[in-house]
């Protein structure tokens, strides 16, 4: 069956979701509308739709017009065997001595490894991202510079892949949270696919906000792998969390951002050890100010 896509950006936010609404009513109805923000500091959003039957690119025109857009790209995607497509696609990634690794990949672990079984269709966070794969080389420096860290926080946690990490190497209190419950879902099931129940608990929770979090502060290393803005909003409170020696591993930062999250970060007394770019992302290990 074909699939098409619809696609345009308009400004603002209440615009957008207004599109996105108005995109519903179209007849043939979309099997699904999404609406998101252009993470570059624009102000642009994009607004987008699936169809299993041509679109009526007329109706997509009126609306473009209406909401001030641009014009909707509509494009009909070949038919792929996407699991077959994400297998081929998403080798095994190495940090160090961390191997992430799919179900199809059961095979390749090398023996002297720590394994981390993360299937690809789950949540943010799958290793394969410079993100992702940033935080696991921050951790393996630090495990390899002897560093020990017995209450661990994952802010933003997506899969758990950081904090799981952790609890590899690490026994402790490791604490992994998300503001959204079907990441914490996801991240309690990758924790039994990797029959480690019990090692790391999974919290709702937005930022700090949850009693949890509170009650075992300080942490000797707190993770946010989220984004430029959400992460200089949190630096006061990671600095509060830290206890003095303890690190900080944050990423989901263009390369471009860096110098103004470093800049943030070092307000609130955590200092820059080490920044490294992987593509288009930077990774920052930083450390609060006072003797381990």
């Amino acid at each position: 069956m074909p699939t098409f896509t619809a696609l345009t950006t308009l400004m603002g936010k209440a615009p957008a979701t207004a599109l996105g609404d108005a995109m519903e009513r179209l007849n043939p109805e979309p099997t699904g509308v999404g609406v998101f923000e252009v993470e570059d500091g624009s102000g642009l959003w994009e607004v987008g739709g699936y169809f299993t039957e041509a679109p009526d690119e007329a109706g997509l025109a009126l609306l473009a017009a209406s909401f001030e857009a641009k014009p909707f790209v509509v494009s009909e995607l070949p038919e792929t065997d996407w699991v077959a497509h994400v297998r081929r696609e998403l080798a095994p990634v190495e940090a160090g001595r961390f191997f992430v690794y799919g179900s199809h990949d059961a095979d390749k672990v090398p023996a002297d490894s720590i394994p981390l079984l993360i299937e690809a269709a789950m949540a943010f966070g799958t290793g394969h991202h410079g993100t992702t794969l940033g935080c696991l080389k921050a951790l393996d420096r630090l495990i390899g510079e002897g560093f020990e860290g017995t209450k661990v926080a994952d802010i933003g946690c997506g899969t758990a892949v950081l904090a799981m990490a952790a609890a590899r190497v690490w026994t402790g209190d490791i604490l992994a949270s998300d503001i959204d419950q079907v990441a914490v879902d996801v991240a309690e099931a990758n924790l039994k696919a990797n029959g480690m129940e019990g090692t790391v608990k999974c919290l709702e929770s937005a930022g700090f906000d949850h009693p949890d979090l509170q009650a075992h502060m300080p942490y000797d290393l707190i993770f946010a792998n989220i984004l430029k803005g959400p992460l200089i909003a949190l630096s006061p409170d990671v600095s509060a969390h830290l206890r003095l020696g303890g690190y900080a591993i944050l990423s989901g930062i263009l390369n471009e951002q860096a110098d103004d999250v470093i800049a943030v970060y070092l307000e609130n007394g955590t200092n820059l050890v080490n920044k490294e770019q992987i593509g288009e992302w930077t990774t920052l290990l930083l450390q609060k100010n006072g003797a381990i």
